[in-house]
């Protein structure tokens, strides 16, 4: 099986990091290829903004794989092959990936060649794990705006209380502050308790296109 991951810099040391031997050959590069190019792969991710340029006319119903957290398939409305899945910072290294496709399909070959597992989620804004980070996030700013606490001591907290491997903070900056807003924003249009703690929001409202 040969496999094509169109990433950024920090995403291919994200999925290199964690010194996996693949079962496949995957082939890394951070800009699309020639049209021409894609006849030699089995299937193909696309991590970064670029799949939004993506002709998926070119992959003749390979499986296609896009990172989309906020946007479901059912908005973008792309062919039946192509799936969505989680590619923040953070969240390639997991062993677990989630996906939402069209159809319902098994890519348990495709993972397992990567050496990763595949879980199907439903096609919703942000799946599970992004949603949940989320509001632990944001019920850390609504900590820090109230005087709670201080950004380290909440940290802290997160970490020797719950055994997280980092706090709500730190996840802010690795994820970046403008993912963590425009989810919120998006999940609060259904449902209030997603709102964007008044903290957070001056936060993202002062520096919108720096990742903190």
């Amino acid at each position: 099986m040969k496999i094509l991951m169109i990433a950024d810099e920090e995403q291919q040391k994200e999925l290199q990091s964690t010194k996996i031997e693949y079962n496949a050959e995957v082939v890394f590069n951070n800009t699309l290829l020639n049209a021409v190019d894609y006849k030699n792969f089995n299937s193909i991710f696309i991590l970064n903004e670029s799949w939004r340029k993506f002709d998926f006319n070119i992959a003749e119903e390979k499986p296609v794989f896009i990172n989309s957290v906020i946007e479901p398939l059912s908005q973008l409305k792309l062919p039946h092959y192509v799936s969505r899945m989680n590619a923040w910072p953070g969240f390639l290294q997991r062993e677990v990936w989630e996906i939402s496709s069209n159809e319902n399909q098994s890519f348990e070959n495709i993972f397992a060649s990567l050496n990763r597992k595949s879980i199907p989620v439903k096609d919703e804004p942000g799946f599970v794990a992004a949603r949940v980070m989320s509001m632990i996030i944001n019920e850390a700013f609504y900590a820090l705006g109230e005087g709670v606490s201080t950004r380290e001591e909440i940290n802290l907290a997160m970490k020797s209380g719950t055994n997280y491997p980092a706090g709500p903070f730190e996840w802010t900056e690795k994820i970046g502050i403008k993912n963590i807003y425009t989810l919120l924003e998006k999940l609060s249009e259904k449902e209030n308790r997603y709102h964007p703690a008044p903290a957070l929001k001056k936060l993202f409202l002062e520096k919108p296109g720096i990742d903190l």
